[in-house]
């Protein structure tokens, strides 16, 4: 017997790390394991997996695998504040209140073993520090799997900070939090999915620390009744600070949320080439940015800055640009331009734990 409202959370929170494999359907399934006084709840995509457990009533210790989607459907329909679930057979039995629902299950033998780091590097952060780094940066990472460093979220630890840094070769991100820790972070590679579905899952905790164990390749991160694991990139991060411009030849000054809307109007006429262009001319203050597109028009619009040094016209991917404005956390902004050809830095005026890499387009 268990709380609806406790169960229906812990499985929608696991249905997000469910496998899709037609080749193993146990893969699909909740993992559902009564042990004493409390209900285990598993799922596992074999690229990351969560174990969630909650309080019940335990009249008889056992297991089945469920299908997550049958599952969570059937909790949200019921109405009554308690579930028992029964095994029969080869089913399962959800009652509550005066409603009954079988569902057929698959043989929990066949499900993947999630194991227990028995020792390994061992790190905690506070929960805020974790999932705000990770979301900071987690846009700039590549898409493509082909080169696994470039999907990934590098946790490092330099300077008395917790640094977070992605990158998919045209863009990087990097966030630093300065907080003081018991144990440094060893470097730690992990692919950005798995990332985001780590902070999915931990998203609603309190302000707790997230224990993290590196070993076998894998992640293991617990707070409080909540674990989830992840595998982790066994490569090299790129040597990212020898990529970042010591120099720059021209810099303005804007407020974000300027800056902000004369992208959002770009991004109307630039149509499916999504590039502006950004003409800064310091002696005589200008700075405007422009698109056009063939069907649709064009526009110029120019915006108050601060600028000094060369004048420069250069072109940007509007997103690629725009992307990392939400993690900026100051209303005006820096652009430091290093030359044509070259990267843009973006930074907040009073915020330095943010810092942005964007690679120009060849026109």
């Amino acid at each position: 017997m268990v709380e609806k409202q406790t169960l229906q959370e812990a499985v929608g929170l696991a249905v997000r790390v469910v496998g899709k494999k037609e080749s193993l359907p146990v893969l699909s399934c909740v993992l559902c394991e009564a042990t004493k006084n409390e209900l285990v709840i598993r799922t596992t995509n074999l690229e990351s997996a969560v174990d969630i457990r909650i309080p019940a009533r335990v009249e008889k210790i056992g297991a089945c695998a469920i299908p997550a989607q049958t599952l969570l459907q059937t909790i949200r329909t019921l109405r009554a504040g308690h579930i028992s679930l029964t095994t029969e057979d080869k089913h399962i039995v959800c009652s509550s209140g005066g409603s009954r629902t079988a569902i057929n299950t698959v043989p929990h033998e066949e499900f993947p073993s999630i194991p227990k780091p028995i020792d390994g590097i061992r790190f905690s952060l506070p929960h805020k520090v974790f999932l705000e780094g990770i979301r900071a940066v987690a846009y700039a990472a590549s898409t493509s799997t082909i080169r696994q460093e470039f999907a990934s979220i590098f946790l490092t630890h330099k300077d008395n900070a917790v640094v977070f840094v992605a990158t998919d070769s045209f863009r990087l991100a990097e966030k630093k939090v300065y907080i003081s820790i018991k144990k440094e972070p060893e470097d730690v590679l992990i692919p950005v999915k798995n990332a985001l579905d780590l902070v999915y899952v931990f998203e609603r905790s309190g302000d707790e620390e997230i224990v993290c164990t590196v070993a076998d390749s894998q992640l293991h991160a617990t707070l409080g009744s909540v674990s989830f694991v992840s595998r982790v990139v066994d490569a090299p991060f790129p040597d990212y600070e020898s990529i970042i411009p010591k120099k720059t030849t021209t810099e303005a000054t804007v407020l974000k949320e300027d800056f902000v809307a004369i992208l959002q109007k770009a991004s109307i006429f630039s149509g499916d080439t999504r590039q502006v262009g950004l003409h800064l001319y310091p002696k005589r203050k200008i700075f405007t940015a422009s698109a056009q597109h063939t069907t649709i028009g064009e526009m110029s619009d120019a915006i108050d800055a601060a600028i000094t040094g060369d004048d420069i016209d250069i072109n940007f991917n509007i997103p690629f640009v725009s992307d990392c404005l939400q993690s900026v956390g100051a209303d005006s902004i820096q652009l430091k331009f290093a030359g044509p050809g070259k990267p843009l830095i973006i930074e907040g005026v009073s915020d330095k734990t943010f810092r942005y890499l964007v690679m120009p387009l060849n026109r």
